[in-house]
């Protein structure tokens, strides 16, 4: 969403660098360039002064001054105050102490409140609590129904004694307080620490919702009221959250659809303008695609500097432990790496979701967007049919792999022998890598680390050291071993009496005459 105002940020950033000292003049335009980028991704303009007024006063004081690189420090300085207009620290959810706790969903029609509804509650669901889905948005045609397939492919029950309207031609006849309100005492009868209550929405604000939204509110007495905010909409959706913010009074702030290719104003805004943190982001079609917002990561995520917390917690959530010990007996053990270690590792890294939207999480990613907007995610289901489309023998030993197994797994998986070639030779490479970590060498071409490429395995002048052998666990023998190393080293000096490079005898033994060598050739052997 925010690859526009990153990629101006960047651009500006960038004509600093390699400045020893920022003049006045320099501060101004960096901080005018900012302005227009924070204008045109319809930032509320009130945000915007605010936000450059800050950073043009820290940037002109000692701080920037005093600093070795100034242009590191206005890049601090800027992401400092994107994560303060991003609500500055992360905002949980507050259980209540005598559960259930009751968090109330409130918003525009439109906005994602259902389809949020069913992401919190298997987020949820995944934090080790027991929520409940309570259908209390009668008016929208069918949205009773959606609310209890969300729930079923999350895993939660949903409390719904009314179904609803099922046409836009009905009219509602169900109580929306009554619901809200029975749906809390059942959580509370069934034992469910969590009620999330799904209220209606409108096309725009007006007084029947608000007053049903207050009456809600006031039926059941939520722990936390969420506004959902479509992040598409830009500066009107603040007008709506300060709208709701007096009528509902929310605790927190929801960014429904930040997966989009708006410019992303609102996210900026929001929490600024209504003083109430941004505590959730939904970043996609999926369940799974649900986050918590943290203020220091999306400015990170601005600013291009990468987000690898978040990857981290990706990777611990969906890694599989077990297999992952596997691998590392397997590279205790030095055995080969297969084909079926690489399948499972393809595999993994699709458990952790899309593969843009990791690799986007990154530093540096910006600059390779547009090749990785062309990365085809069916490319992992191509590799496993290939794998599969071997026989065990030949996923363990891909040497055998001629011309004919070749274009029998091509056929077999749908490609063409060119893309089997491809993946033969991308597994060759992974593999010697492999081999080469097991044995202790590190990682080939990695400075630093040993292998090819590598500092660790280099004398000065670039000459490789020397191997040692190593010494056997045998005491008996390793005592041979030394005395035979003496030995080695106290008759290196004296020259060998007999033997060649290529085991031919000494040179005072040797007879021209028995090479059998063509006439005239003698002259060219000398002494």
């Amino acid at each position: 969403m925010f690859n526009s105002l990153s990629d101006r940020l960047t651009a500006t950033f960038k004509n600093l660098r390699g400045k020893g000292r920022l003049s006045e003049a320099d501060i101004d335009a960096t901080v005018r360039e900012i302005r227009r980028a924070l204008l045109d991704a319809d930032v509320a303009v009130p945000v915007v002064r605010e936000f450059t007024a800050k950073v043009r006063e820290r940037a002109l004081g000692a701080e920037v001054n005093a600093a070795l690189n100034p242009a590191q420090q206005i890049v601090k300085i800027v992401n400092e105050e994107l994560v303060a207009i991003l609500g500055g620290e992360t905002r949980r959810i507050r259980l209540a102490k005598n559960p259930p706790t009751v968090i109330m969903l409130a918003g525009l029609q439109g906005a994602g409140k259902t389809t949020l509804a069913g992401k919190l509650s298997k987020w949820l669901k995944g934090q080790g609590h027991s929520p409940l889905l309570v259908a209390a948005d009668l008016q929208r045609p069918n949205a009773v129904r959606q609310l209890q397939v969300n729930g079923e492919r999350a895993g939660v029950p949903v409390f719904a004694p009314h179904p609803g309207v099922s046409s836009e031609f009905e009219s509602a006849t169900g109580d929306p307080v009554a619901v809200a309100r029975a749906g809390v005492a059942e959580a509370r009868a069934k034992l469910h620490d969590v009620v999330i209550v799904d209220t209606a929405g409108r096309l725009g604000v007006d007084a029947e919702l608000m007053q049903q939204a207050a009456d809600i509110r006031a039926a059941i007495v939520p722990d936390e009221v969420l506004f959902v905010i479509d992040a598409m909409i830009g500066q009107d959706e603040v007008n709506t959250a300060l709208a709701f913010n007096e009528g509902v009074n929310f605790t927190g702030v929801v960014l429904s659809k930040l997966d989009g290719d708006a410019r992303g104003g609102a996210a900026l805004s929001v929490a600024s303008v209504t003083g109430k943190p941004v505590m959730f982001a939904s970043t996609g079609e999926s369940l799974d695609d649900f986050e918590l917002f943290h203020p220091d990561r999306m400015a990170s995520r601005i600013l291009d500097m990468g987000d690898v917390l978040t990857l981290i917690e990706q990777a611990e959530k969906n890694w599989d432990k077990d297999e992952a010990e596997r691998m590392a007996k397997k590279f205790a053990d030095q055995e080969d790496f297969t084909l079926d270690d690489f399948l499972s590792q393809m595999q993994q890294i699709r458990n952790m979701g899309s593969m843009k939207k990791m690799l986007m999480m990154m530093p540096g990613a910006a600059s390779m967007r547009q090749q990785l907007e062309n990365f085809d995610e069916r490319e992992i289901d191509r590799v496993e049919a290939i794998v599969r489309s071997m026989t065990p023998h030949e996923r363990v030993a891909p040497k055998i792999i001629n011309g004919s197994r070749r274009a029998r797994i091509a056929r077999g998986s749908g490609v063409h022998v060119s893309e089997v070639n491809g993946l033969l030779e991308r597994f060759s490479q992974a593999q010697k890598m492999m081999r080469k970590m097991a044995s202790g060498g590190g990682i080939p071409g990695m400075p630093g680390m040993a292998g090819p490429g590598g500092f660790a395995t280099k004398r000065k002048g670039g000459k490789s050291a020397p191997k040692k052998k190593a010494r056997s666990g045998n005491p008996a023998k390793a005592a041979q071993e030394l005395r035979e190393a003496e030995e080695r080293r106290i008759n290196g000096a004296k020259p060998a009496a007999t033997g060649a490079a290529f085991g031919q005898q000494g040179a005072a033994d040797f007879d021209p005459a028995s090479l059998n060598l063509p006439k005239g050739f003698e002259k060219f052997l000398g002494n």
